[in-house]
C-alpha cells in the first residue's frame, strides 16, 4: 500500500494523523504522511511520531518500496522504540526546518530563472546555505552583485507560487521546461508536477518540481548570493543564503 502524500495538496500542514503500515529496521512506513522523503537535492524532513504510551523521533525521511515512505528513527534505524502496525500515530514535523527549506527550494527557482535556457548540473538545498550548478558553455554568468540585486528584486515583488500538473506526453512536446540535466521528472505515473512562480505570461519560472515551496516569493525573505566556484570548463556553482 503506497504512502499518501499529503505534502504535494499542502507543504503548510505541520502534521497528520496516519496508521502505522510497518515499522522494520528500516523505518516505520505509514499510510499517510505531511514528511517529505529526501529527492531532488531537498533534505528529508525531520519530525516527531507520538502514540499512546510512546514517541518516535525521526532523523531523516526517505523514499522506500512500492512509493512508501520510510520514517527513520533518531540515531539510525532500529534505534529506540517503534509504534506497532496497526497504530495510530500523530506525525509532526519539525515546522521551522521545513518552512526554511521551502523558502531555500522557491530561492533556488529564482535563482535558477535569472539564467534562462541554461542547463542545471546540480544541486543542493541546505537550512544555512543552498547552491546550484550550471553548465555556462557559451554562456555568460552575471556578476555577483547583480545576481543579488535581481534576485532580491524578484522576491521583493512577491510573485505567487503555485502548483499544477501536465501529462508526460505535454512535457515531451516541451522538453524545454526541464532545466536538470542530471536529474529527470519521475515518470511512469502518467503525470509531472509543474511549480510556477509569477502570473504572468511568460512566468517568472516554471519547471516540473516535487518538492515543497512558500506560497509566495516575498516569504523568502532577503538573500544573499555567497561565493562563485569553477567546477571545471564550463561548470560554475553559485551559493545562497537567506539573510535571517
Amino acid at each position: 500500500m503506497p504512502t499518501e502524500l499529503l505534502f504535494r495538496d499542502d507543504a503548510y500542514e505541520p502534521g497528520c494523523e496516519a496508521r502505522v503500515l510497518a515499522a522494520g529496521p528500516e523505518g516505520v512506513v505509514l499510510d499517510r504522511t505531511v514528511f517529505y522523503p529526501r529527492a531532488g537535492g531537498q533534505p528529508g524532513d525531520t519530525g516527531t511520531l507520538r502514540w499512546p504510551g510512546g514517541s518516535l523521533a525521526v532523523a531523516d525521511t526517505l523514499k522506500g518500496p512500492d512509493d512508501t515512505v520510510l520514517h527513520l528513527p533518531d540515531g539510525g534505524p532500529g534505534d529506540g522504540a517503534l509504534p506497532p502496525p496497526g497504530t495510530m500515530v500523530e506525525a509532526v514535523l519539525d515546522w521551522p526546518r521545513r518552512h526554511r527549506l521551502m523558502r531555500m527550494h522557491t530561492a533556488l527557482h529564482l535563482l535558477c530563472s535569472l539564467l534562462p535556457g541554461v542547463g542545471v548540473t546540480g544541486g543542493q538545498i541546505g537550512t544555512e546555505k543552498s547552491r546550484l550548478d550550471f553548465d555556462l558553455a557559451g554562456a555568460a554568468l552575471p556578476e555577483k552583485e547583480a545576481l543579488a540585486a535581481a534576485i532580491n528584486a524578484l522576491v521583493a515583488a512577491d510573485h505567487p507560487v503555485t502548483e499544477g500538473w501536465i501529462s508526460e506526453a505535454e512535457l515531451d512536446a516541451n522538453p524545454g521546461l526541464v532545466r536538470t540535466l542530471s536529474v529527470q521528472p519521475p515518470r511512469g505515473a502518467g503525470r509531472i508536477r509543474l511549480v510556477r512562480i509569477g502570473d504572468g505570461m511568460p512566468p517568472v519560472d516554471l519547471q516540473p518540481c516535487g518538492g515543497t515551496h512558500v506560497r509566495a516569493t516575498g516569504e523568502i525573505g532577503p538573500v544573499t548570493i555567497g561565493k562563485i566556484e569553477s567546477k571545471g570548463k564550463a561548470n560554475r556553482r553559485v551559493h545562497l543564503a537567506l539573510a535571517d
